[in-house]
């Protein structure tokens, strides 16, 4: 089943930053911020209507960047983001 699009605008608002521990390896923040994109990703993907998996292709992972304002995406980056979504 197809998602369907809505057209509400997404949220965009931002939490308060706090800053990252110092003397962690860099591969630690590349993870991290790997893991943060892919949680705004997957939260802005469930409010368009994207729920599972199998709908979560990489062209809807990038278009959904694309409107959120975030950088394209990897291809790791949306393996993770499925593997935050439910299996159908």
């Amino acid at each position: 089943m197809p998602a369907k699009l809505t057209t509400r605008s997404l949220s965009t608002t931002s939490l308060p930053r706090k800053p990252l521990p110092a003397g962690m390896p860099r591969e630690w923040y590349i993870a991290h911020n790997r893991r943060l994109k892919a949680m705004r990703l997957a939260i802005a993907l469930l409010d368009t209507g994207v729920y599972t998996r199998q709908q979560a292709r990489n062209e809807v992972i990038r278009r959904t960047a694309e409107r959120i304002d975030v950088h394209p995406p990897s291809t790791t980056t949306c393996r993770l983001v499925r593997s935050l979504l439910v299996a159908a």
